[in-house]
């Protein structure tokens, strides 16, 4: 039967992920992970080779028959765009053809920015990767925070930059780089992130937990991302937590900032240091009463997120990665003394490896992965 062209876009696009993941680097390896026919698979390898994207890079040994052609990605076909921001600073890291991190660009952000500066930021960054770059842009990806129309490219609110309600940030970039733009939430671009350049590429339910200028989690399973019915899946800053002095949105107290200043043991209002990743270490005395109360907070919010999705792994993102290994030990201790009691159902709480650029970085494998070759 005739593919539809959609369909044999797709598949395209299908074969370059699996050779860019490097799970599937033969022709009867992806034969097998694309459930093509020997002879289709062919096809595709031969169209995508005669398009400048695949080329033979060698022979791999096999212990029974002949040895397979190796085959991978020309890095010179193109490149990849990732932008992410906060409320603090904006992002954009360039990405090759084979998924190679090749630049970085920072922005930091004024204090209470409004919309206009952050998509001017942004736009500036993007430019300033692209003029490095000889290659053709192929496609940009955008994490914003907050919640977003992902289908229409609409970031729909933030509430720490003024004036950012539904904002057509996807079009604004495809009108001026003329290339296809897609926006995700920037903690769900993290979780693309730790699939592709860190410890989640062999994981299939996994969990990023950030607390940054808010806090919110994104959740892999089964592989792919959970977006829910209204795109608000993960938006756990917005739980409602008692406290002694009356009830609060998680935000207001586990954020980055809000630790910081319950750590250094300061009021709502307090200046912020520039760089919060070295603050909150200095302000950090683990087993003060303040280091307590953060650990058994975040041991609480790790047990709920354990009992709605079941993660093999949750990663802690942000400035919190600071405190290092033994802040999440401590947390994935505490959690073991909450109910219910799960003896065999131990959740493990880690650091990211990967570094502050991970939304950028994360933003670039969402284009990677959305993006198909013209047909």
């Amino acid at each position: 039967m005739r593919r539809k062209p959609s369909d044999h876009r797709a598949l395209l696009a299908s074969t370059i992920i699996h050779l860019r993941s490097r799970k599937a680097i033969s022709r009867s390896a992806l034969a097998k992970a694309l459930n093509a026919s020997a002879s289709t698979l062919g096809l595709y390898v031969d169209q995508l080779s005669a398009m400048g994207y695949i080329e033979e890079v060698g022979l791999e040994k096999a212990n029974v028959g002949r040895p397979q052609r190796v085959l991978g990605l020309i890095s010179s076909a193109g490149w990849f765009a990732g932008l992410e921001f906060n409320a603090q600073r904006v992002q954009a890291v360039s990405v090759d053809f084979s998924g190679k991190r090749l630049g970085v660009e920072n922005r930091t952000l004024p204090v209470n920015p409004e919309m206009p500066t952050v998509l001017r930021a942004l736009v500036d960054a993007l430019e300033k990767l692209a003029a490095a770059r000889s290659e053709p842009l192929l496609g940009i990806g955008i994490g914003a925070p907050g919640i977003v129309d992902r289908k229409r490219g609409i970031a729909r609110y933030f509430s720490f930059v003024k004036d950012w309600k539904n904002v057509p940030i996807a079009d604004v970039f495809r009108q001026r780089f003329r290339v296809p733009t897609t926006l995700e939430n920037n903690l769900r671009v993290i979780a693309l992130a730790e699939r592709w350049f860190g410890e989640g590429r062999d994981l299939n339910d996994y969990v990023v937990l950030g607390p940054r200028s808010g806090l919110g989690i994104s959740i892999m399973h089964n592989g792919e991302l959970m977006r829910g019915a209204h795109e608000i899946a993960g938006e756990v800053g917005l739980w409602t937590w008692p406290q002694p002095d009356g009830t609060q949105a998680m935000h207001d107290l586990l954020s980055a900032t809000a630790v910081y200043r319950r750590l250094a043991r300061l009021g709502e209002d307090a200046v912020l240091p520039e760089d919060l990743r070295p603050a909150i270490s200095q302000v950090a005395i683990p087993g003060s009463p303040e280091w307590k109360s953060v650990v058994l907070d975040f041991a609480r919010v790790v047990r709920s997120i354990q009992l709605l999705v079941d993660p093999e792994k949750i990663f802690l993102h942000g400035p919190l990665t600071s405190l290092g290994m033994p802040f999440c030990e401590e947390i994935s201790q505490q959690v073991l003394t909450l109910p219910p009691q799960l003896p065999d159902m131990q959740i493990r709480l880690e650091p990211s490896s990967l570094g502050d650029d991970a939304g950028a970085l994360g933003a670039a494998s969402l284009a990677m992965e959305e993006w198909e070759p013209q047909v």
